[in-house]
């Protein structure tokens, strides 16, 4: 019960999470923030295809959840 405290502290000691892409590394979240984008595109160009982009509701508010769900998920994945 006593080491509860130092256990948590060591866990801030682990190894960033980097993607070394050519001998750069880049931190693991702009890949994340990226990847929502492109998938935030995607789900608009479906949406608009199918008609139903006037269904949701305002796309500032639509879009911008569906980019931070998208990049939030991307993250859990892969790191």
């Amino acid at each position: 019960m006593l080491l509860a405290p130092f256990i948590t502290g060591l866990s801030g000691c682990a190894l960033p999470p980097s993607v070394s892409v050519m001998g750069a590394f880049f931190p693991g979240w702009l890949f994340c923030m990226t990847g929502g984008f492109l998938l935030t595109l995607l789900t608009r160009l479906a949406l608009v295809r199918a008609g139903r982009e006037r269904a949701l509701g305002p796309p500032v508010l639509v879009y911008s959840a569906l980019y931070a769900l998208y990049s939030v998920l991307l993250w859990l994945i892969f790191f």
